[in-house]
């Protein structure tokens, strides 16, 4: 199933996407290592004892690129031409191992696109939530996607399977 086409994306749309995980300590140590992160705090179970946050903390760009990840289902997949740019990221909570996280993904802006006539660009607004419902991520995510194509827009945009 598709993504949303330009014309799709209604600003202040928020959609909530369905799949969720618990975060492990296998997937830190992997993020960390794949990315050639050496920080303690996310490795080190001694060290991070002795932090304010009493235990590992998880790898904040994994939480970023979950999010990301997540959202495309429901948002770019297949109408894409390219992320153009991430914009600020916050996390106001840390993310501990074990945590579950879920993601929605807020619509903030479009516009038409001055050099491709058959795309425009969107900006996604990602939150990451805990187990808790409290939010641990928010980032910013500029997109080009692609507009209706002519069959598509002959019929009108659809039903969508988002939100």
């Amino acid at each position: 199933m598709p993504g949303l086409y330009y014309e799709q994306c209604d600003v202040g749309r928020v959609i909530k996407h369905r799949l969720s995980r618990t975060v492990t300590e296998s997937d830190n140590v992997l993020f960390c290592a794949i990315t050639h992160n050496p920080q303690p705090l996310h490795l080190d179970a001694e060290y991070a004892s002795r932090t304010e946050f009493g235990q590992r903390v998880f790898n904040s760009m994994y939480t970023v690129s979950f999010a990301c990840g997540v959202s495309v289902e429901d948002t770019t997949l297949g109408t894409l031409v390219v992320n153009l740019g991430f914009g600020e990221m916050k996390f106001p909570r840390p993310v501990f191992i074990n945590d579950t996280l879920s993601v929605e993904t807020e619509i903030m802006e479009r516009r038409p696109s001055k050099s491709r006539p058959n795309a425009g660009i969107v900006t996604f607004e990602h939150r990451v939530y805990n187990q808790h419902s409290e939010v641990v991520c928010t980032m910013l995510r500029t997109a080009l996607l692609q507009r209706l194509p002519a069959d598509l827009e002959n019929k009108g945009s659809g039903e969508q399977h988002a939100g």
